[in-house]
C-alpha cells in the first residue's frame, strides 16, 4: 500500500485525514433494523471429546478449584462473555442419550460408549441436574435438545415431566429426590438433531410426521413451556424449511440450520488450523461468507410461508472445522484457534445481525476444546483464544438494535482466483441507547481506509477494541496463553467523520460518540 500523507497514530492505529481511495461507510441512526436477539451469542457443549468432561466439568471432589463440579477459571471466563444460552447434550450424541441414565447418584449412573465421539466411555456424570447447575451458574438460557433418533414419545415427554412438573407425579417426585425441589426452566426444546444425517437419515417429509408425532405428547406448564424447535437443513438445502414451515402447525417456533466453514470444501482434508497457506485463509473467508446466501435463500422460503415471520431460523451449529491436531484422538475434534478464526466470527455476526428479524438463535460449536472453541484446556491449565476476545468485544450487541449503514467504496481482497469484500461492517444501538459499530478487514496483507458517517450527526470520537496480529495464524498457547489479544483503541473524528486505517486482518469494535 502507497504510503499516505501525515497520519497520527492513536492507540497503536494509523489515522489519517486525508487518506484517499477511502471506503465508505454511512450510518442512518433515524431509522432501526431488528432487534439482535441476544441468543444468536448463544453457546454449544456436547459429550465431545473434551468439551464438557475436563474442559468444563472436573467433579466436586476435583482439586481444581470448582462449584457444583463446574471449573471455576472457566466459569469466569464465560460469564464475561455474557452467555445467554447453552445448547445441550448434542449434537449427534442427543440421539443416542438417554435421560435417565444421568440422573440419580452419580456412582450408580451406568457406563455407556460414545459411539459417535471416539468411542470413549460415557460415564453420564453430567446429566440434567447438572446441566441446569451450569446454566444457573452462568445466568443463561437452557436449550434442551431430545433424543429423536433412538428414543420414543414416551420418553421424551417424561423427560419432560421430569425437569417441569409442578404437582406430585411420580416423576416430579423422582427430581425431588435426586435433589431438585422446584422444576427447572427449560427456554429451548428441539426434536431431534440432524434429521438428515447422524439423526436418522430421514427425508424432510418423514421426520415431519414424527415431529408432529412427538410434540403431541409435549406437554409442560403454560408457564414453563419452552420454544419449540424442529431439526431443519444444512448449506444449500432449504428443502428443510420449506417442508416444515408448510406442514407444521402449531408447536413450532424455529427451525434449526447447520453449516460449518471448512477451507477447502472437503471433509476428508479440510485444512490445517494453523500454519495454512495465503490461499486457505482467502477460502475460508469465501466460504464463511456463503453463510449470507443459504440464510437468505432459506428466508426467502419462509417469508412467503410465514410472512409474519412466527418461525425464527436458528442456526445452531455453526464455526470452522478443521483437521484434527496430530496426536489426538481424532474423535475428539480438537483444534487450535487463531486469529483467521477470530475474523470468522466477526463476520458471521455481521451477517446474523443483518437477518436477526428471522435469525433469532446460534450456537457456535464449541464452548471449549471442540472446534471453533471459546477456551482451551489441558488439565489444570486454561487458555482463552481469538475466537473468545471476538465474543467479548461484540458483547454490547446483545439485544441491541440494529442500524442500517450503507457500504460503498469497498475493494477488493483477491488471490488464487479467489475474491471477497475486504470490509464487512455493522452497527447496532443498545437499550441505553449507546451506538457501536463492527469492523472487520479480511484482507491480510494490507490495511484498508474507511471513512465513517453518522446521517445529520457529527462523531467526536470512537473508543473500543482492536484484534489483531502480523501472523495470519497468531494463536494462544498454554506457554504463551496471552499472545493474542485486543487492545485498547481510540479515536477522534474530524467535521463529523472519523477516517480509519483498518490493519490487516483485524476485526475492531468501538463505541461512537
Amino acid at each position: 500500500m502507497p504510503l499516505l500523507k501525515p497520519m497520527l497514530v492513536v492507540w497503536g492505529l494509523s489515522l489519517n485525514a486525508t487518506a484517499f481511495a477511502a471506503a465508505q461507510i454511512q450510518l442512518d441512526s433515524s431509522s432501526q433494523g431488528a432487534v439482535i436477539n441476544k441468543n444468536i451469542y448463544g453457546q454449544f457443549a456436547e459429550h465431545l471429546g473434551r468439551g464438557i468432561y475436563e474442559g468444563l466439568w472436573v467433579g466436586p471432589d476435583s482439586s481444581i478449584p470448582n462449584t457444583k463440579g463446574w471449573r471455576n477459571d472457566v466459569l469466569g471466563a464465560l460469564k464475561a462473555l455474557h452467555v445467554p444460552l447453552i445448547r445441550w447434550p448434542g449434537g449427534c450424541f442427543a440421539d443416542e442419550y438417554h435421560w435417565r441414565d444421568g440422573i440419580g447418584p452419580r456412582d450408580k449412573r451406568p457406563v455407556k460408549v460414545n459411539t459417535n465421539w471416539g468411542g470413549v466411555e460415557e460415564d453420564n456424570a453430567v446429566g440434567t441436574h447438572e446441566f441446569f447447575d451450569l446454566v444457573e451458574l452462568l445466568g443463561a438460557e437452557a436449550y434442551v435438545n431430545g433424543n429423536l433418533g433412538t428414543g420414543t414419545p414416551q420418553e421424551m415427554a417424561e423427560w419432560l415431566e421430569y425437569m417441569t412438573a409442578e404437582g406430585k407425579s411420580t416423576l416430579a417426585e423422582l427430581r425431588r429426590k435426586n435433589g431438585r425441589e422446584q422444576p427447572f426452566k427449560v427456554h429451548y426444546f428441539a426434536v431431534g438433531n440432524e434429521a438428515w444425517g447422524c439423526g436418522g437419515n430421514m427425508t424432510p417429509e418423514f421426520y415431519t410426521h414424527l415431529y408432529k408425532q412427538y410434540t403431541t405428547f409435549l406437554k409442560t406448564p403454560t408457564h414453563n413451556t419452552p420454544k419449540w424447535i424442529a431439526s431443519g437443513g444444512h448449506s444449500e438445502d432449504t428443502s428443510w424449511a420449506e417442508y416444515l414451515t408448510t406442514n407444521v402447525k402449531q408447536k413450532m417456533d424455529a427451525v434449526s440450520f447447520h453449516y460449518y466453514t471448512l477451507p477447502t470444501g472437503k471433509w476428508e482434508q479440510k485444512g490445517a488450523a494453523l500454519q495454512f497457506p495465503e490461499a486457505e485463509w482467502a477460502s475460508t473467508m469465501q466460504r464463511t461468507l456463503a453463510m449470507d446466501g443459504f440464510i437468505r435463500n432459506n428466508k426467502a422460503v419462509m417469508d412467503k410461508l410465514d410472512p409474519q415471520k412466527k418461525v425464527g431460523f436458528y442456526v445452531d451449529e455453526w464455526g470452522t472445522w478443521y483437521d484434527v491436531e496430530k496426536g489426538e484422538n481424532p474423535g475428539f475434534l480438537y483444534q487450535q484457534n487463531s486469529l483467521r478464526d477470530a475474523v470468522v466470527a466477526a463476520l458471521n455476526f455481521h451477517i446474523f445481525h443483518q437477518h436477526a428479524d428471522r435469525v433469532r438463535m446460534t450456537n457456535i460449536a464449541q464452548m471449549v476444546n471442540v472446534l471453533q472453541a471459546m477456551i482451551l484446556t489441558d488439565k489444570e491449565k486454561m487458555l482463552l483464544t481469538p475466537t473468545y476476545h471476538t465474543y467479548r468485544m461484540y458483547v454490547p450487541f446483545q439485544d441491541a438494535t440494529a442500524v442500517p449503514l450503507k457500504l460503498s467504496g469497498v475493494p477488493e481482497y483477491r488471490v488464487a482466483g479467489i475474491s471477497v469484500p475486504a470490509i464487512s461492517a455493522t452497527a447496532a444501538r443498545t437499550k441505553n441507547g449507546e451506538l457501536y459499530l463492527g469492523l472487520v478487514n479480511l484482507n491480510p496483507n494490507q490495511s484498508e481506509t474507511t471513512e465513517i458517517s453518522l446521517a445529520g450527526i457529527a462523531i467526536e470520537s470512537v473508543s473500543g477494541q482492536l484484534l489483531t496480529a502480523n501472523q495470519m495464524d497468531a494463536h494462544n498457547t498454554f506457554e504463551k496463553p496471552h499472545a493474542i489479544e485486543p487492545t485498547a483503541f481510540r479515536a477522534e473524528g474530524k467535521n463529523g467523520r472519523l477516517t480509519i486505517e483498518l490493519p490487516a486482518k483485524s476485526v475492531l469494535v468501538v463505541k461512537v460518540q
